[in-house]
């Protein structure tokens, strides 16, 4: 029980000392190697340089290139005036009378074309403000819009989105970015339309009236010709046209028989189509964006792809700092009684046990992505074996793995959320209410109802 204590504290330190804002890279290090001293005095160098790093870098080696050209292909969305132009166009058609559905299906339309749920944000709550001000809406209900729209269903749910939290599942359960779309669908309907209600129902309560704030600084990019929408769109359909072509028809095609060998890792293409197809469909698009846009980029090209190689930094070190997190506190002793707890959540359903376990792991961390990480790195080979012997679908352990992490992840120290309410300028108080049940309660429920959907019916 000592051992379960000192990783309890371990956990709970890590997500109090990320909350106050220290760094993942120097936090998750330290916790991980403190965890080690205390529970078992161990060794504490061998546990950095073996254990930590091995593991980080393995997911460096792995998703790199996804976060890579995710962050390229934003920037270039964000520098073009595509994902301005995006969204104006859909928040002028619905009108203001539709205000708070026009913030969410403009943010839907960006994340699940790949654009950066950071860009989405910034591109959007300017032209957010002015409808809810046009409206007469309340502004605390602007953060949860967006969050609704860019951190739940086109993270998660829906087929085919190129989201990290849709792809980290993929080598683990041999699957591809549309595993289970028939339940991705009915799930991710669930999280809009109840979001979607609960805000309008909010908007009613709260009664009319915008609200008096200070409001933060705005910068909107200016250019004397912004793309057309159709020209603005095109790229967005290039990684979901081309994320589709690559999956089952271009890769399933190549003679792949030399993955095999030792000096490719000793594998086989059912564990990297996904990842291939997203890699070729990002780097294609990217490349017919700027083509499309090369009078409008042509200044600053070189600078707009330096920012979005930069920008994949952070994120993908933070992560795989949590995943190097993960790999010490699983090789303690101590881990193992909760991972054997952990399985035997849900009797003889394993989708039950993956997803409590993804979701408080993604709840700790206060990161989708990184609680995934952990879960799979430490107890994937495990699911798989629990699957297969219930006769259940990879696809479904996918899916029901995607969807896990976009609950408890929204919790109020996740970083996505504080950057989210500072360029809305509101606070955890004013506007963090909204937010749960949109961006956590409610994709809970519909987590539930597709473990029920999967039980019964299976993998559709």
């Amino acid at each position: 029980m000592t051992g379960i204590a000192v990783i309890v504290f371990a956990l709970g330190a890590l997500v109090f000392l990320a909350y106050r804002g220290v760094s993942l890279l120097l936090l998750a290090p330290v916790m991980a190697t403190l965890a080690v001293a205390l529970s078992e005095g161990g060794p504490v160098l061998a546990s950095y340089t073996q254990v930590f790093m091995h593991a980080a870098g393995g997911f460096i080696i792995q998703y790199f290139p996804l976060f890579l050209l995710g962050a390229v292909f934003g920037k270039l969305m964000e520098a073009s005036g595509s994902a301005q132009v995006l969204a104006d166009g859909i928040i002028h058609r619905l009108g203001a009378g539709r205000a708070i559905l026009a913030v969410i299906l403009s943010c839907a339309v960006m994340t699940y074309g790949g654009v950066s749920l950071f860009v989405v944000a910034f591109a959007v709550y300017p032209i957010a403000s002015a409808l809810f001000r046009q409206a007469d809406l309340p502004k605390v209900l602007i953060p949860a819009a967006i969050a609704l729209g860019a951190f739940t269903f086109t993270m998660t749910a829906l087929p085919g989105t190129p989201a990290i939290q849709n792809a980290i599942p993929m080598p683990y359960f041999g699957t591809t970015p549309y595993a289970a779309p028939g339940l991705g669908l009915l799930t991710g309907a669930v999280m809009l339309l109840l979001g979607w209600q609960w805000l309008e129902r909010r908007a009613r309560s709260l009664g009319p009236g915008y609200g008096t704030y200070d409001e933060p600084p705005q910068k909107r990019a200016q250019m004397d010709t912004p793309p057309s929408r159709a020209m603005a769109a095109l790229p967005l359909v290039l990684v979901i046209v081309l994320n589709l072509c690559f999956t089952f028809v271009i890769i399933p095609a190549l003679d792949t028989g030399y993955l095999g060998l030792p000096e490719y890792g000793a594998t086989d293409v059912g564990s990297l189509r996904g990842v291939w197809s997203i890699i070729a469909a990002l780097t294609l698009s990217s490349i017919g964006l700027v083509a499309l846009n090369f009078g409008r980029l042509r200044a600053n090209l070189a600078d707009t792809l330096d920012r979005g190689a930069a920008d994949s930094l952070k994120p993908i070190f933070n992560t795989a700092s949590l995943v190097g997190f993960g790999a010490v506190i699983a090789s303690l002793s101590a881990f193992g009684l909760i991972r054997d707890w952990v399985v035997t959540v849900g009797g003889d359903n394993p989708l039950i046990s993956l997803a409590v376990g993804t979701s408080l792991l993604a709840g700790i961390t206060g990161s989708a992505s990184g609680g995934m990480s952990i879960a799979l790195s430490t107890l994937g080979d495990t699911y798989m074996q629990m699957g297969q012997a219930a006769g259940i679908a990879p696809d479904l352990l996918h899916r029901v793995t995607a969807v896990a992490t976009g609950g408890l992840d929204a919790l109020p120290h996740n970083g996505a959320v504080i950057t989210l309410l500072t360029i809305c300028g509101l606070t955890h108080r004013q506007a963090y209410r909204d937010i749960a049940v949109v961006a956590v309660i409610i994709p809970v429920v519909a987590l539930v109802l597709l473990i029920a959907l999967g039980t019964v019916f299976g993998s559709f």
